[in-house]
């Protein structure tokens, strides 16, 4: 496959042209011409790089990419040795923030939605962009029951927060940085809300509006997105994909 082929299909299959973003979302480092190989993870950190160069790829696609809002522009220390390596190796890098956080079937909120059970999940259309889900248990838990089911299924211990005694039933979710739509939550009238990070702020907000907040880890909330995409790329264009996770605690 033809790297502009790939970009323009993607760009259309993520709907990037609907997203204000913090960063550009599509093609932000450009390699050689023909695609056989993928590489995905969350962030084009520098051992995701050099793992997607022992595999021998020529494109890589992740979540987080480069060239955020209000960063240095400059290329020096960190970003310059990322950004050589894929130069070096003329290996191309998509970033796709937002669209995958949003996307119906393969985002990063519809695919936990999946890990976690969560039936029926929706888009709560009061919030822009697709970015906030909500959906409901088979059955409902209590707060230490669905605490100990997020830590198995996305191996890393949740946080949880709040003293209601209230079982969970309905929740909502968005994966990643997005704590403060906790209101949102409260608004919708959920039993408990899931994101990614947690503020000093929110432990006041879950407490003091009776709702439960897990925080279930940023990159634990976002690796199935972009695996799903390179899964489908490799069964609609036949790419060899390679999904590389590596380790981030936060």
């Amino acid at each position: 496959m033809d790297r502009h082929s790939l970009s323009s299909y993607l760009n259309e299959f993520l709907n990037v042209a609907k997203f204000k973003d913090y960063a550009p979302n599509g093609l932000q480092v450009q390699g050689k011409d023909k695609i056989r190989t993928i590489v995905t993870g969350v962030t084009a950190c520098q051992p995701l790089i050099e793992q997607a160069i022992a595999l021998n790829a020529d494109a890589i696609l992740v979540h987080h990419g480069f060239f955020w809002k209000n960063e240095p522009e400059v290329l020096t220390g960190m970003k310059y040795k990322r950004i050589k390596a894929l130069m070096d190796n003329d290996i191309s890098l998509f970033g796709y923030h937002l669209p995958l956080d949003a996307h119906h079937g393969v985002g990063n909120n519809a695919q936990l939605a999946q890990q976690l059970g969560i039936l029926n999940p929706a888009v709560y259309e009061e919030v822009p962009q697709d970015l906030l889900w909500h959906g409901h248990l088979m059955q409902p838990m209590s707060a230490a029951e669905f605490n100990n089911h997020i830590s198995r299924v996305l191996h890393r211990d949740a946080l949880h927060i709040g003293d209601c005694a209230k079982p969970i039933h309905t929740l909502a979710w968005c994966t990643g940085g997005a704590q403060d739509y906790i209101d949102h939550a409260v608004a919708m009238g959920v039993d408990a809300f899931i994101s990614g990070e947690v503020s000093e702020r929110t432990y006041h907000s879950a407490m003091e509006q009776n709702i439960h907040y897990f925080a279930a880890g940023h990159h634990a909330t976002e690796r199935y997105g972009i695996q799903a995409l390179g899964e489908h790329l490799s069964e609609k264009f036949g790419l060899t994909h390679h999904f590389v996770d590596v380790v981030n605690p936060v």
